[in-house]
């Protein structure tokens, strides 16, 4: 009787064994963020010049498909801020897809406009200041703030047509500002419409991806799940203020969405090999039920 049961435990582990192994999850894109440029009081740039070089060197061996930014690039929106970063996005070997922040309302839309143009030297088309980029697992609304880093009744409403009209797929929101109170190291900053909870109430909006406040990673909490909408704090590249302006890194982040539909965000410090693990933060495409 023992003898059966030893031949049956190695059978039925042989039978284990030799099943083929799960297949690991494979990305399905991945793109790189940057944030705020805005220099004061010079029009230089060498925090999001380096961060550039850094996303070029990272195209090759982690495959990215584009980059996109979450506005606050020419301080002011003045010619002189757009003229001198021209050059500097121009090196990007990759699509460039920003937003305005309220630095680029210091100016025209239709200027931004012009610039994002010339940034992309043809290798993506920015057709207004607010857009939808769609792929198979998930689609990315892009939404300039209509004035200064808030929304009007009309952005409002397109933002939360464009979720609806995406709904079932999964939607990643990138606006310049979260939601005011988001980050409660500025609570006071961000978006104030009472209209745009109804945005953050969609069922397949999954994450806000955001700038503005120029947050130190080091010392905020800039990643958070807020009413199961995932928060992502984009670091400034030029100047850091909160919680001060004593301490500054430049960085910027990635975002892979893998084809088992987890979100994986990496934050690199700006020339340094590798992600920073302990920034790390990992979501799902599948929001969870209220």
């Amino acid at each position: 009787m023992k003898l059966r049961t030893l031949l049956s435990t190695c059978l039925l582990l042989g039978s284990v064994l030799a099943a083929p192994l799960a297949s690991a999850a494979e990305p399905v894109l991945r793109f790189a963020i940057l944030g705020d440029a805005e220099p004061k009081p010079k029009a230089e740039f060498p925090g999001l010049a380096a961060a550039v070089g850094h996303v070029n060197h990272l195209t090759d061996t982690l495959d990215l498909d584009f980059v996109i930014g979450v506005g606050d690039i020419a301080h002011k929106g003045t010619e002189l801020q757009y003229e001198a970063v021209t050059p500097v996005l121009q090196r990007l070997t990759l699509p460039f897809y920003p937003i305005m922040g309220n630095e680029e309302h210091g100016s025209s839309v239709e200027r931004y406009l012009e610039y994002a143009q010339r940034w992309n030297q043809g290798k993506a088309e920015i057709a207004g200041p607010r857009y939808v980029m769609e792929f198979e697992q998930v689609a990315l609304v892009m939404a300039s703030p209509d004035e200064g880093r808030d929304f009007h009744d009309e952005g409002v409403a397109w933002v939360k047509q464009q979720i609806q009209q995406l709904h079932p797929k999964p939607v990643l929101l990138v606006v310049h500002g979260a939601p005011a109170g988001t980050f409660p190291e500025r609570a006071d900053k961000g978006i104030h419409h009472p209209g745009f909870a109804e945005v953050s109430a969609q069922a397949n909006l999954i994450a806000m991806i955001s700038g503005d406040l120029h947050m130190d990673l080091e010392r905020t909490e800039h990643s958070k799940q807020i009413d199961g909408v995932h928060h992502l704090h984009i670091p400034a590249l030029e100047r850091t203020k909160i919680p001060d302006e004593n301490h500054h890194v430049p960085m910027f982040r990635v975002l892979t969405v893998m084809d088992d539909d987890q979100v994986l965000v990496d934050t690199y410090q700006v020339g340094l090999d590798g992600p920073l693990e302990r920034h790390d933060y990992r979501f799902s495409l599948k929001r969870p039920a209220q």
